[in-house]
């Protein structure tokens, strides 16, 4: 199942069960059983359907949803050797710590938001049929150091556009972390037919308008006094990049 495809199911069990394991990031497969209120044997097939039609995927007993949107891949960019991959629950601890070391240097209040959702929903991907949310972690020796994230909304009206939100750690800035994790999650969107990915950064952030102006964004709209920094409002300035 890609992520840009909207889930449909052939019985309302199929659903159940699929709905309880992307609220939940990852369920023991024993423990699902108890909380869905199916016998046994009609619990298996139509678990064993899912799986079959790549909706869950088990690990060792383990469930979570299966979306496929990209590949391992490997850098060494001076004399930096790093990975940039799809994101998977075991990154959940490394993932809040990187968004919260990248939001405590600078004001990026769409990525302090999205962390504060990670913790209260306690999973990586979503994929349902209002909205889906998938990352790309960059590691260095296993450790997740920088994040590329793509809110991709399922309304109709709304398909088409992607938010997206980037950082690096501060100890790993300066190695082109930050540029390939971009150009990953705009080259994943064009891929799968969205035609817009966009950014909301506070004025003051002027380290990030610059990072995404030079690598082609353009400022779409601004949004007066939108943010409270400290005890200033603050603008928000929206920026985009056409696909």
């Amino acid at each position: 199942m890609g992520a840009s495809d909207r889930p449909t199911f052939a019985s309302d069990a199929s659903r159940q069960i699929y709905e309880y394991v992307e609220r939940h990031g990852t369920v023991d497969r024993d423990k699902l059983l108890e909380f869905v209120a199916l016998p046994a044997g009609e619990f298996r097939t139509h678990l064993e359907g899912l799986i079959s039609d790549g909706y869950l995927e088990e690990d060792d007993g383990t469930l979570r949803i299966a979306v496929e949107f990209g590949a391992v891949e490997e850098y060494d960019i001076d004399d930096l050797e790093f990975t940039i991959r799809p994101a998977h629950h075991d990154d959940f601890d490394g993932l809040i710590e990187t968004i919260r070391d990248v939001t405590a240097a600078e004001t990026y209040v769409v990525a302090e938001s999205i962390a504060e959702e990670l913790l209260y929903e306690n999973a990586i991907m979503r994929h349902n049929s209002v909205r889906s949310r998938m990352f790309f972690v960059a590691t260095v020796e296993g450790e997740v150091v920088g994040w590329t994230h793509l809110e991709l909304p399922q309304i109709d009206r709304l398909q088409g556009t992607a938010q997206q939100t980037v950082g690096v750690r501060q100890a790993y800035q300066g190695h082109g972390i930050g540029s390939t994790l971009l150009e990953r999650g705009i080259e994943w969107a064009e891929a799968n037919g969205f035609r817009k990915v966009y950014n909301s950064v506070p004025v003051t952030n002027e380290h990030a308008l610059a990072f995404l102006a030079h690598r082609g964004w353009d400022t779409e709209a601004i949004r007066r006094d939108h943010y409270v920094v400290g005890d200033e409002l603050v603008d928000e300035v929206m920026m985009a990049r056409e696909l």
